[in-house]
C-alpha cells in the first residue's frame, strides 16, 4: 500500500516564503503537505511529472464577488483558470445576508447595477435557503465548490436589516441600541466563520464613485457613519482576530486616510485599502497613495494597499455598462430599463450635460473608446474606428458622434477601451512596494466587461518573466503568502510540510493569457465574457486536481474556510 496520495516529481519549488527556488518533490496525504524534499516515485498512489515547470502555492485572490456565482459555478471561472485556489467574498460590503425573505428581490435588485450580476442568474441560480449569516455560509458549506471560499461579514445587509431599507440609504444615525444590535449581527457572523467586515464609502456625489444602487442611488455604506464604523472595529479589537476591507475615495485625501488609520489603529487589525491604480495622465494620484502606505508601514499603522494590477480592457454595450457612473449626468441617463436609456440616451437636449463631464477615471481617453461590434448596417461602417475619429469624420462632438451610433444600434453597439493603468513604468512604481497586493480581480462581478481575474497570471508574465521587475520568489510571496495572511487564512499560501495541499504546477516560459470570449453558461441564458489561461499543468485544491492542461476536472475539493480554516485544520491534523 502506498504512503502518500500524490507525490509531486522534479519540478522547480517557490514556496512562497521568498526562499530561493529549489529542484524537490512534494509528497500530499488526506489534503495536506506530508513531506518536501527527494520522494521516491513508489511512495505515491498518484505521480505527476513537474520536470522543467514551477512548483508553487496557489494564489490567494483577496477581492471578489462570487457571492453568486459560487452557486452555479463551483470552479469560480474564471479564477481557477488562473491558478487561484482561495477567494475572499463578501467585499465593498455587498452580499446577500442577512436578508429576509421578503428582500431577496429586492437584494439581487442591489448587485445588479453595483457588480453587474445578471438578475435571471441570480433568480435561477441562488438556492435562497438562507436568512443570516450564519445560515449563508452553512449554504455555502453544503455547496460543491473546487475553490477554497474566505467569507468577509458584508456590512450594507446589517445597516439594512437593523435600520430598515429607507433609513440606511438615507444615512439616518443609528441609535446606542441599533449599534448594539448591529454589532451583535456581526459578532453572531464571526462566530459563524466570517474572517472580517467589508465596506464601501463612496459618497453618492463624490469623485470615482461608479458603484451605486440599481436605481443610481447611494449604497448604505456609503452614507454610513464614522461612529457606525467605529464600533464595527471595536468588535475585532475585542475578538483580535479577523480584517477589514474598505473602498473610500470621498475626494478629501487626507479624511479619509485618517479615517482608515483610525480603523485600523482601533481594531488592532489589517484593513485592506481599495484601490492603488495607476491613472497614466495623473501620477501623482497613485504616487501619493504609495506614500501613504510607506508612511504608515514606518508608523505601524495597519493599512495595506489593494493594486489594479491589470491593465485588462474593456468590452462593453450601454445596455449593462455602468462604470461612467462617476459622472452624475452620464449615471442619471444610463438607470433604468433599455427602453428608458434609449430614451435618454437619445435626447439632445440632455446631451449637453453629458459632454460637459466626460469620464475617464475608469477608461483612459474618451476619444480613444473604439467601436468593436456595429449592430446594424447603418453603423457598420464605423467598425475598428475610435470615437475620436468618427467625430472628426463627421464634425460631431465626440458624445455626439459616440451616442448617435449607440442609439442607431438601440443599445446593442459593442465598444471596447483600455483602462488608463498602461504604463510598465507605473506598474513598476507600485510593484515596487512590497506590501501592495496584486489583483482587485471582482471575480464574479462585472462580467459583461470586464476579465481581471486573469491578474495572477498577467502578474508572472509582466513583471516577472517579461520585464524582471519582481523576481519570481517575490512575486509568488505577493500573491499567495502575503495575502493568505491578510485574509487570515495563514496555513495556505505557502509550500509547507502540515499546510493544506493548494499547489499549482505551470510553465513559466509558455504561460499565456488567451483572447477574450464570450461564454453564454449563465443561469438562465445568461452571457459573460471570459479569458482563459495557457500553461497550468495542475492546479490542486486541498490535495485534489481541479485543473489539469488548463482545463476543469471533476474534483470538488474546495471547502468554506470558516475562521480562515483554522478549525477545520486542527480536525484534519487530529
Amino acid at each position: 500500500m502506498t504512503e502518500f496520495d500524490t507525490v509531486i516529481k522534479d519540478g522547480t519549488i517557490v514556496d512562497g516564503t521568498r526562499l530561493p527556488r529549489y529542484r524537490g518533490d512534494i509528497a500530499i496525504k488526506q489534503g495536506v503537505i506530508a513531506e518536501i524534499g527527494r520522494i521516491d516515485a513508489s511512495r505515491g498512489e498518484k505521480v505527476l511529472d513537474a520536470t522543467g515547470l514551477v512548483v508553487a502555492p496557489g494564489f490567494v485572490d483577496l477581492h471578489t464577488h462570487y457571492d453568486a456565482q459560487l452557486f452555479w459555478d463551483p470552479h469560480c471561472s474564471i479564477s481557477c483558470w488562473h491558478g487561484i485556489t482561495s477567494v475572499v467574498i463578501g467585499n465593498c460590503g455587498f452580499g446577500f445576508a442577512p436578508v429576509a425573505p421578503a428582500e431577496r428581490e429586492r437584494a439581487m435588485l442591489t448587485m445588479t447595477r453595483v457588480e453587474a450580476i445578471p438578475l435571471a442568474s441570480m433568480r435561477a441560480g441562488m438556492p435562497w435557503d438562507w436568512e443570516s449569516f450564519p445560515e449563508f455560509l452553512d449554504s455555502v458549506e453544503r455547496t460543491p465548490k473546487a475553490m477554497n471560499i474566505v467569507p468577509f461579514v458584508p456590512i450594507s445587509p446589517i445597516l439594512i436589516s437593523v435600520l430598515g431599507l429607507e433609513d440606511a440609504k438615507a444615512g439616518r444615525l443609528p441609535t446606542k441600541a441599533e449599534h448594539a444590535q448591529m454589532c451583535q449581527i456581526l459578532e453572531q457572523s464571526l462566530d459563524a466563520g466570517g474572517c472580517g467586515w467589508s465596506a464601501q464609502r463612496l459618497p453618492p456625489d463624490g469623485p470615482a464613485n461608479v458603484q451605486v444602487d440599481y436605481d443610481g442611488t447611494a449604497m448604505p455604506t456609503d452614507v454610513m457613519h464614522d461612529e457606525t464604523c467605529f464600533e464595527f472595529a471595536h468588535v475585532l479589537a475585542r475578538r483580535n482576530r479577523g480584517a477589514m476591507q474598505m473602498t473610500m475615495t470621498s475626494g478629501d485625501f487626507t479624511a479619509d486616510r485618517h479615517h482608515m488609520e483610525q480603523l485600523a489603529e482601533i481594531s488592532g487589525r489589517p484593513l485592506l485599502f481599495n484601490v492603488i491604480q495607476a491613472f497614466d495622465e495623473k501620477p501623482h494620484i497613485h504616487r501619493r497613495n504609495l506614500a501613504w502606505l510607506e508612511d504608515c508601514r514606518r508608523r505601524g499603522v495597519r493599512v495595506y494597499g489593494q493594486g489594479l494590477t491589470t491593465p485588462a480592457g474593456y468590452g462593453f454595450t450601454f445596455e449593462d455598462w455602468n462604470l461612467f457612473d462617476e459622472a452624475h449626468a452620464w449615471r442619471e441617463a444610463t438607470v433604468g430599463t433599455n427602453a428608458e436609456k434609449l430614451e435618454k440616451l437619445a435626447d439632445s437636449a440632455r446631451r449637453s450635460a453629458l459632454k460637459e463631464i466626460v469620464p475617464y477615471l475608469v477608461l483612459g481617453p474618451f476619444e480613444e473608446i473604439v467601436v468593436t461590434g456595429p449592430a446594424t448596417p447603418e453603423t457598420e461602417p464605423w467598425r475598428d474606428h475610435t470615437i475620436g475619429l468618427i467625430a472628426e469624420k463627421t464634425g460631431k462632438h465626440p458624445v455626439d458622434a459616440m451616442l448617435d451610433i449607440v442609439v442607431a444600434d438601440g443599445l446593442k453597439t459593442e465598444f471596447f477601451s483600455m483602462p488608463p493603468n498602461q504604463s510598465l513604468d507605473h506598474l513598476r512604481e507600485i510593484v515596487e512596494n512590497p506590501y501592495v497586493l496584486f489583483g482587485v480581480s471582482d471575480g464574479g462581478a462585472h462580467t459583461k466587461f470586464l476579465t481581471a481575474g486573469r491578474f495572477p497570471t498577467e502578474a508572472l508574465i509582466r513583471t516577472v518573466r517579461d520585464n524582471q521587475m519582481l523576481s519570481l520568489e517575490d512575486a509568488h510571496w505577493r500573491l499567495s503568502a502575503l495575502p493568505a495572511q491578510l485574509a487570515g487564512v495563514g496555513e495556505r499560501g505557502v509550500l509547507k510540510v502540515g499546510a493544506p495541499a493548494d499547489v499549482i504546477v505551470y510553465d513559466l516560459d509558455n504561460l499565456e493569457i488567451l483572447p477574450a470570449e464570450v461564454m453564454h453558461d449563465l443561469p438562465d441564458g445568461e452571457w459573460r465574457r471570459i479569458q482563459r489561461a495557457k500553461g497550468y499543468r495542475y492546479v490542486l485544491v486541498n490535495g485534489e486536481i481541479t485543473i489539469e492542461d488548463d482545463e476543469q476536472t471533476q474534483n470538488y475539493s474546495g471547502r468554506l474556510l470558516r475562521h480562515g480554516g483554522v478549525r477545520e485544520l486542527s480536525r484534519v491534523a487530529a
